[in-house]
């Protein structure tokens, strides 16, 4: 969730708790719940987020890469100044590989493949974005896993290759097949068909920021 999306809005945060997945010395690894935000948000109303839940815990813990309010899912939280740095150069460099769950109306038409189209944020309807020739190029690599043909709706994999806001369910409604529950780019129809975004981060790879080893996370998607 953008900056300007909280200045509009209030964003009620869920009363589920994260996960913690791992942790050492250097970083924590989470699950975070859906409708809650990585970071506060400029409303006063706001301030109940991700981070700041963390730091009641873990009070050194940083933020390098966020999810929207909306999407549930994996994030890696260093824990002291040197594994902010090196974590992020691994995400500047796009070492850090991630997957996305998400479920969109329709028959998606590709068993897998590539959506390569460029965003900019769209100035007349914020907080929304926008395809437009002129933004910034973002790549998204898919896979079909299934049709569930009574809902009339697919579950597909979702690779980001880069990390642009609203970049997966922007880059899915401009395929044909907005995700279910998005109240920014899918028809009413297709918001109605579920009370939350279906959109989960997956699996997080990274290298660690001390011994280099790689590691591979996990988190089922609760739908």
């Amino acid at each position: 969730m953008t900056p300007a999306a909280t200045d509009l809005a209030v964003l009620p945060a869920t009363h589920q708790a994260y996960q913690l997945l791992f942790q050492d010395e250097h970083l924590l690894v989470v699950n975070k719940p859906c409708k809650l935000l990585t970071v506060p948000g400029r409303h006063p109303d706001n301030q109940d987020c991700l981070i700041k839940r963390v730091q009641q815990e873990f009070p050194t813990a940083a933020v390098v890469h966020r999810l929207d309010y909306d999407t549930s899912g994996l994030l890696v939280l260093p824990l002291h100044p040197a594994a902010l740095s090196a974590i992020s150069k691994q995400f500047q460099a796009r070492v850090v590989k991630k997957s996305y769950l998400a479920v969109v109306a329709g028959q998606w038409r590709q068993a897998h493949g590539r959506i390569d189209l460029p965003i900019a944020p769209d100035a007349e309807n914020r907080p929304r974005y926008k395809v437009c020739p002129a933004g910034k190029a973002s790549v998204t690599d898919f896979e079909l896993l299934s049709y569930q043909a009574d809902m009339d709706c697919s579950r597909i994999r979702l690779h980001p290759v880069t990390g642009r806001s609203h970049q997966l369910r922007l880059h899915t409604a401009a395929y044909g097949h907005p995700i279910l529950g998005d109240p920014f780019y899918a028809p009413k129809a297709v918001q109605a068909q579920s009370d939350r975004l279906l959109l989960h981060a997956a699996t997080l790879t990274l290298f660690h920021p001390v011994s280099q080893k790689a590691l591979t996370f996990t988190a089922e998607a609760d739908f």
